[in-house]
């Protein structure tokens, strides 16, 4: 039987143009969600194969297990080349000693249900500012998030991510390959600004945010860390006013990059 392979995962055609891949991703990474009735596995697994297609490598060395079983059915295959398939076969491991077929298996299930276990890390749903502005929106507005779901943007400019421990927002954005705007990143200046439509972001320090800011929702995303379950912030708010003479020089952060 054929090996499950990312555009699979994402339910298009191989041959699907970069637009197609982005929209595939936005409509599966939301049906896989928790929340929306998927498991945490499929969710990171949907994530998987945009990454994998997206970064250009082969199709046939997408790994599509979801719970220590290939998406086909079968059992995968060792490092060593043997299958675990025969329940009579037997995997070497580090000190020689043989390991059953059966017993490599039922470490791969065990495996497979601590990720189902696992907690989800607080979901956050992102939208660029300079959307807003060519759109004639508002940060006020109470249907912002609906309008930019119903504008169909790229994934750079609206989607969802997931903030892992101890993570920032601003980190967790780079993980996910995005470059949003920063300088310092230590709470010293507004560069990194986003604004919290919903949900809860903490702060350790701000030096430089006051309090009517912070009442209104501003963040500073390179130290700032979720404490709810969900969010919506918008990012990119540099130009806000107040904001604007908080920040340092354009130069030092236009041209950097998540992999800095």
């Amino acid at each position: 039987m054929r090996v499950e392979s990312p555009y699979d995962v994402l339910e298009i055609d191989a041959d699907a143009d970069e637009d197609a891949v982005v929209r595939a991703y936005r409509r599966r990474v939301k049906e896989a969600h928790p929340d929306h009735g998927g498991s945490i596995a499929e969710f990171k697994r949907v994530r998987r194969a945009y990454e994998h297609i997206t970064d250009g490598r082969d199709p046939e060395t997408f790994d599509a297990r979801i719970d220590g079983r290939r998406g086909d059915g079968s059992s995968a295959s060792r490092g060593d080349g043997s299958a675990s398939g025969d329940g009579a076969a037997s995997a070497s491991d580090g000190d020689g000693t043989g390991v059953t077929a059966d017993d490599a298996e039922a470490a791969d299930a065990t495996d497979g249900a601590d990720e189902e276990d696992r907690d989800l890390g607080p979901t956050v749903e992102y939208l660029d500012f300079e959307v807003l502005e060519s759109h004639g929106w508002q940060l006020s507005d109470e249907d912002l998030f609906e309008k930019a779901e119903a504008a169909d943007l790229g994934v750079d400019s609206h989607g969802l991510l997931v903030v892992e421990p101890r993570e920032t927002l601003l980190e967790a954005a780079e993980r996910y390959g995005f470059s949003w705007p920063y300088a310092c990143r230590g709470g010293a200046c507004a560069n990194c600004a986003v604004a919290v439509v919903e949900g809860e972001v903490e702060m350790p320090v701000s030096t430089v945010l006051n309090d009517e800011m912070k009442a209104e929702g501003i963040r500073l995303s390179c130290i700032g860390e979720p404490v709810t379950d969900d969010l919506q912030v918008v990012f990119n708010i540099g130009k806000l006013p107040g904001l604007a003479e908080l920040r340092l020089p354009a130069e030092q952060f236009e041209s950097a990059r998540a992999d800095d």
